[in-house]
């Protein structure tokens, strides 16, 4: 065998191997998963929240603007006029159906960044597993954060 055969077949699986070693010699951190959880990165992006203000209106205006800025184009807004009767939000419209398709978010935060009411914000929440497609599909409903009782 030849040193040039050698330098070009059997060095780079060397190397790696010792790659390996060095990482089998450091030692092993286990989570006790759910009961422990590892710390998120200060900037994590995962579950979407629509906020409320104190007063417990909707901080979600339905300008669309989360939809426009999404380059998944996985956010689908319908919006429609506040009444004095019932009113959601305080601007002049509402948000009447909002929706995000999970499966095609890639979690980029450009609706959190383009929302001029800080409505949409992602939080490090990062349990989103589900067993059928229709519930990767988040409702209004299930978006809007509760209110907030003592208000």
């Amino acid at each position: 065998m030849s040193f040039e055969v050698f330098r070009d077949v059997a060095k780079p699986i060397i190397s790696g191997f010792g790659i390996t070693a060095r990482r089998l010699a450091k030692p092993k951190v286990t989570v006790q998963y759910p009961d422990e959880r590892r710390e998120q990165f200060p900037r994590t992006r995962w579950r979407h929240v629509l906020t409320r203000f104190d007063s417990g209106l909707e901080r979600c205006i339905g300008c669309s603007l989360c939809a426009g800025a999404c380059p998944a184009r996985c956010i689908y807004v319908e919006s429609a006029e506040n009444t004095d009767q019932e009113r959601y939000s305080p601007g002049e419209r509402y948000a009447v159906r909002y929706e995000i398709n999970m499966l095609r978010c890639i979690f980029c935060g450009y609706c959190q960044e383009a929302c001029p009411t800080g409505a949409i914000v992602l939080r490090n929440d990062f349990e989103l597993a589900n067993y059928d497609r229709q519930d990767f599909i988040y409702t209004k409903e299930m978006l809007l954060e509760p209110v907030r009782s003592g208000f």
